[in-house]
């Protein structure tokens, strides 16, 4: 691979603190702190994702690249380091954070001059790891690695994973923090992204009052990630919070569209670029439920609920409008900004909604539909997935029982079924109101309702499996979600086994890694 390609931008240009000390401590009006990655002495390829090597810029392949892939024995050009950002955590202000389990060996362009950040997760503890060491286990691995890859084909805004490798040693984890820890296998997942800034780097700076640092940073991203925004002065950066608050409402818009819960959505958890950013305690929606949360931590009070994200996405922007307000000096601007955001993010969603049924158009009679079309999904517990892929063989003759009997998680009372009836009749009358063929509709809605989802209970079997050193689910499993528009396999189109329904790792998760 062209390791030699690497360089770091952001460490030439931003205040850090470059002693490489790796002691867990505040790095107050600093960016960075430079460290070093831990090393391991028996480290084992598991994945590696050659086109997204091809496509940055890295190049093939070679067995000499392992030790770059888990940052052992790093060439001079490499001079790694990690952020430090703030952040709100479940509502409250945290104070400093930054990356506690990720270290960045820098930026790398490909030919057509595109820049690619490439950063190793659980390779070693960082001045922000808060007490922890910086490892990460195989299975937080293992979904980190599969998820932002089928996130990606999808079509979802994400970071994305290059490599997954053991590390060759054990890591203590507490998985529910019940007072029962265990030695679970250590690895380390390489992601990659335009950008891996958040909210927090942000919010950070400015809380320390450091606003010429804090100008820097903004006119940072604006020149190498915003490059439509031309304007100059104070209009700039109103046009930098606007382009922000659009691309977030567009990532809620996919996130409801297929049906992705992410569990922890604090500030810090949250990429100015608009991505999907930490794949921690997520979830694919089995069950269509908008209390659903993965997260065990989110309990009783369901603040990352599934159909909470949007609202959130909103809170979160007004903690960014609230640092950038140094340099914005408009209340005004950013509080009919963000109003306006709730405003756009709903019409976007129904607009979504729309080709998930292959309406037309976005009538003020559907906003009805969709509220009946949610009170019975989840009254009848329907798979959200299943459910459109059903709705796609859905014609007048059809028996809707036999449709959507192995769609539901509850059994299907004559009550129900009668509902369901009700739903397909008021379904094919909106249909026939289309100014779209029904073969024009039907197109819509294979490009918008994907076939395959990763779904908690693949994702612990296919962990379970390289646990003891086989990958051939690993490689099935990648290869549906290369495709998630198609069946490639008509086993992983089914619901979730009831065996699992209270399986630790396959309804909910912790936020441990």
């Amino acid at each position: 691979m062209n390791i030699e390609q690497i360089k770091q931008p952001f460490t030439d240009i931003f205040p850090g603190d470059l002693s490489d000390n790796p002691m867990q401590r505040n790095t107050p009006k600093v960016l960075f702190a430079t460290i070093k990655p831990a090393g391991f002495d028996k480290p084992e390829l598991i994945a590696f994702n050659p086109g997204l090597a091809e496509e940055i810029g890295l190049g093939e392949y070679e067995e000499k690249d392992l030790d770059f892939l888990v940052g052992n024995n790093l060439p001079d050009n490499v001079k790694t380091y990690s952020t430090a950002y703030a952040g709100h955590q479940f509502g409250n202000w945290a104070g400093q954070l930054g990356d506690g389990r990720a270290i960045l060996a820098g930026e790398i362009t490909n030919k057509d001059g595109k820049k690619t950040e490439i950063q190793w997760k659980g390779a070693g503890a960082t001045p922000y790891s808060r007490h922890a060491d910086g490892r990460a286990v195989l299975r937080s691995s293992v979904r980190e690695y599969l998820m932002s890859e089928a996130m990606f084909h999808l079509g979802v805004p994400t970071t994305r994973a290059l490599s997954l490798a053991f590390t060759g040693e054990d890591v203590v984890r507490d998985m529910m923090y019940n007072g029962n820890p265990q030695l679970e296998k250590g690895a380390v997942v390489i992601r990659t992204a335009e950008s891996f800034l958040r909210f927090g780097h942000f919010e950070l700076i400015s809380s320390q009052r450091e606003y010429n640092t804090l100008q820097d940073l903004v006119e940072f991203t604006i020149d190498n990630y915003y490059p439509e925004i031309t304007t100059d002065g104070i209009q700039k950066y109103k046009d930098f919070f606007e382009s922000i608050c659009t691309r977030t409402a567009h990532l809620m818009t996919e996130w409801f569209r297929v049906g992705f819960v992410h569990g922890v959505m604090n500030t810090d958890n949250m990429s100015v670029l608009g991505l999907t950013i930490d794949y921690g305690p997520y979830s694919m929606m089995d069950e269509y439920d908008l209390n659903f949360t993965p997260n065990t931590t989110d309990l009783p009070g369901r603040r990352y609920a599934f159909g909470k994200q949007g609202q959130i996405s909103q809170w979160n922007l007004w903690q960014l409008a609230n640092s950038l307000h140094p340099l914005i000096k408009d209340e005004k601007f950013l509080e009919d900004t963000l109003n306006h955001y709730g405003t756009y993010f709903w019409e976007i969603h129904d607009q979504m909604l729309c080709t998930k049924f292959g309406f037309d158009e976005l009538r003020e009679s559907d906003e009805e539909f969709f509220t009946n079309w949610q009170g019975l999904m989840q009254e009848l517990q329907l798979d959200y997935t299943l459910f459109f892929n059903q709705l796609e063989k859905l014609n007048p003759e059809s028996d809707v029982k036999l449709l959507f009997e192995n769609v539901s998680y509850v059994v299907l009372t004559d009550q129900r079924v009668t509902k369901l009836e009700d739903f397909a009749k008021k379904y094919e009358a909106r249909l026939s109101s289309n100014t779209i063929s029904r073969e024009e509709s039907l197109s819509l809605m294979k490009r918008s309702n994907p076939k395959f989802t990763l779904r908690n209970y693949l994702l612990y079997e296919c962990i379970e499996e390289i646990s003891t050193g086989k990958t051939e689910m690993l490689e099935k499993i990648t290869k549906a979600l290369e495709n998630p528009y198609e069946e490639l396999y008509p086993e992983f189109s089914a619901k979730r086994p009831s065996a699992y329904d209270d399986t630790t790792g396959c309804s909910t998760l912790s936020c441990s890694s």
